[in-house]
């Protein structure tokens, strides 16, 4: 089989990175197969870029996926990245072609859904309620208030320790411009993002937060982006509480949503055992993979 693998032009760049993109294409112009690369900007994560293959099933095992592959390698050792890392499907033929190409498996995820048909609304509620002395929650739509923007910057290191196991991920460097940029990326898509926050009463500093993104027009899945609080105020049921306000949130304000979905590592048990709690159920699990250059 003959085919040809186009370089697409370079998208504008996004605020902490940007993509290269390939089309694998037969003789006759028929598109067999795609891959972008995405290659992060941001201070920490200069070395990282992140993979997305894909082939017809139809047009499978004839080389195509071989044939991009390559060409993303060639740009990454080109761009002077580090390390290339994919996600698929456990099982799934992504899955196979990726561990046959000298990627490595170095993170393990679960995929959970809650649907809210079945949660129970009064102990939802009850959770929210609950008392945690020294502690309030401020929620918002969209854009971090200025007031709490610093504040907020500053408690995403609650996710520097999020296990990752072996994935050369770095550390993600967060300020109120990169804040900022991320919630105007999600409203661009026309998406709702809303963000509950747990703050110190001492020093009204946020300390933990939960976020949701739900579709622009309230149906279908909301997709929780992150739930994490700093490590000094863990142990105290503060990332249950923020994800049971999610939702309640998502209950109040979007009556046609089906359900919340959410990712976490499998080494990641505290959460793991939040998500449990609030009745999330596994869904199916997904493989990060690594490949070092």
């Amino acid at each position: 089989m003959r085919f040809h693998i186009t370089p697409l032009a370079d998208p504008e760049p996004a605020a902490s990175s940007r993509r290269l993109a390939w089309l694998a294409s037969g003789d006759d112009g028929v598109p067999l197969g795609s891959a972008f690369l995405r290659l992060f900007t941001k201070e920490g994560q200069e070395h990282l870029a992140e993979l997305q293959l894909a082939v017809h099933g139809a047009e499978r095992r004839q080389g195509v996926g071989s044939r991009l592959l390559r060409a993303v390698v060639d740009a990454a050792k080109a761009e002077r990245r580090r390390s290339v890392i994919a996600q698929a499907v456990q099982g799934s033929p992504a899955d196979l072609f990726l561990a046959a190409r000298g990627f490595r498996q170095v993170l393990a995820l679960t995929y959970a859904r809650l649907p809210l048909a079945d949660v129970d609304r009064a102990a939802i509620d009850a959770l929210v309620e609950l008392p945690h002395p020294g502690y309030r929650l401020t929620e918002w739509e969209g854009t971090v208030p200025d007031a709490l923007a610093r504040s907020f910057a500053d408690s995403r290191r609650a996710m520097d320790d999020m296990p990752m196991e072996g994935t050369d991920f770095g550390r993600v460097v967060w300020d109120v411009e990169r804040v900022v940029a991320a919630a105007e990326a999600v409203a661009r898509r026309g998406e709702l993002l809303h963000t509950v926050a747990a703050v110190d009463a001492t020093d009204g500093s946020v300390v933990g937060f939960s976020e949701l993104v739900v579709p622009g027009d309230g149906s279908g899945d909301g997709q929780h982006y992150g739930t994490a609080v700093l490590p000094e105020h863990r142990g105290k049921g503060l990332a249950r509480w923020l994800k049971a306000a999610a939702v309640r949130h998502a209950l109040e304000r979007h009556p046609r949503l089906s359900g919340l979905c959410t990712d976490t590592a499998e080494s990641n048990k505290p959460m793991l055992a939040v998500n449990d709690s609030l009745g999330y159920l596994p869904t199916h699990k997904s493989v990060e993979y690594q490949l070092d250059l």
